[in-house]
């Protein structure tokens, strides 16, 4: 039986995964070396020094890279070093396209440090195509996307985006982490390249930092990878042995983190505390049809609303949960909660988190795999708590 007529969840149980040879652990063991021994001199051998490859490392990439179906992975320090890995194949000059629904920290990595480089940035809906196109111009090197987006839960349209972006010659680019691969496989849209922070649904456990790119196309991979073992922001190996544990329950886990936050989106939309919900499955989403296309067996487990109150209760509610937790991150089996204007997206010049909806008002939610009861008893407590008269 070959591993490419693997189911999803039996690819991340087994796929790079294979018992140990030497104990028949059924494990692979964890390899902290920093260094190994060669046969010969000038003659290498798979592995030399860690920061150019690590067997921990290795297995990590090679179970991501099946469940993507991408021809191969690479392992970073964190997700933003693995985003700002993509933006080093730019060269002064160049210019950068970016969705306007992302996460703050690549905001701030676009526009604080690769310009500069001399990179130009332009943010733009990437869900209005006319105006996607229109965002092109002759010195555009790559379309940065996210779908479903951070904080407004936009979704975007990766097969055309894709095929806008290739017809300007430009590299395409997703930060799939939100919806993971179980429910998203961007290179199967016309992606070129889908980077994932690790820390989050991959390691699934809130005791991981790392991130990730998975490309389809081998020329893309050794571009990458000679950036990366030259600048060496590498995942260790600790966090490549918890990240592949955390693959192995990750369909389990988001298939039901989704179920109850598609619960809590329906019950927070009827409440009259609450003026609006974003979560790409309610049927009242812009972006509701092409999610159904697009993403597979849910929606996520991330979702955002806006409460019927000012800058202060907003906070108040964020402050008044007890099982959602008071911090950034996401994906985890834990549900935390957080105000985007001053947590996640404070990088966000003031101007371009009102330009593009990101309002004080705006709560967002990473839901774990707690009862769904127990968790909208607590949002309904805080709610209670924050906006009373």
């Amino acid at each position: 039986m070959n591993e490419e007529n693997w189911s999803f969840r039996t690819r991340a149980i087994h796929v790079g995964q294979a018992n140990d040879p030497a104990t028949g652990a059924v494990v692979p063991p964890l390899h902290v070396a920093s260094t190994f021994v060669q046969h010969h001199a000038g003659e290498w051998r798979e592995f030399d020094y860690s920061r150019s490859g690590n067997p921990t490392r290795k297995a990590f990439e090679t179970t991501l890279a099946s469940l993507e179906g991408g021809c191969g992975a690479l392992a970073f320090a964190s997700g933003m070093a693995a985003t700002h890995c993509v933006t080093m194949l730019l060269e002064a000059g160049d210019h950068i396209l970016a969705g306007a629904d992302i996460y703050g920290g690549t905001y701030r990595l676009l526009h604080k440090i690769c310009s500069r480089s001399g990179i130009e940035v332009t943010l733009v809906d990437t869900t209005n195509p006319a105006a996607l196109e229109q965002a092109f111009t002759p010195k555009t090197q790559l379309l940065w996307l996210e779908s479903p987006g951070n904080p407004l839960m936009s979704i975007t349209d990766l097969k055309a985006c894709a095929d806008v972006g290739h017809r300007h010659g430009a590299l395409v680019g997703v930060d799939s982490t939100f919806a993971t691969p179980v429910l998203t496989r961007p290179l199967e849209h016309g992606i070129d390249v889908v980077m994932h922070s690790a820390t989050k649904y991959l390691g699934g456990h809130s005791d991981m930092l790392g991130g990730a790119l998975v490309v389809r196309d081998p020329e893309l991979l050794k571009r990458l990878y000679y950036t990366q073992n030259a600048t060496g922001a590498v995942m260790g190996p600790l966090e490549a042995f918890l990240g592949s544990r955390g693959m192995k329950t990750l369909d389990l886990r988001v298939r039901e983190q989704s179920r109850t936050a598609l619960r809590l989106a329906e019950t927070l939309a009827g409440d009259k505390r609450v003026a609006k919900v974003f979560y790409p499955g309610l049927k009242s989403h812009p972006g509701h049809s092409i999610a159904v296309r697009q993403m597979v067996g849910g929606f996520g487990a991330m979702l955002s609303f806006e409460v019927a109150g000012d800058f202060t209760q907003t906070k108040r509610v964020c402050e008044s949960t007890k099982l959602f937790q008071l911090a950034v991150s996401l994906g985890a089996v834990e549900s935390l909660i957080e105000q985007p204007a001053s947590m996640s997206h404070a990088s966000y010049d003031p101007a371009d988190r009102k330009k593009h909806g990101i309002n004080d008002g705006l709560i967002r939610l990473s839901v774990g795999l707690e009862e769904f009861d127990d968790l909208w008893a607590d949002l309904d407590q805080a709610l209670a708590a924050a906006l009373k008269k």
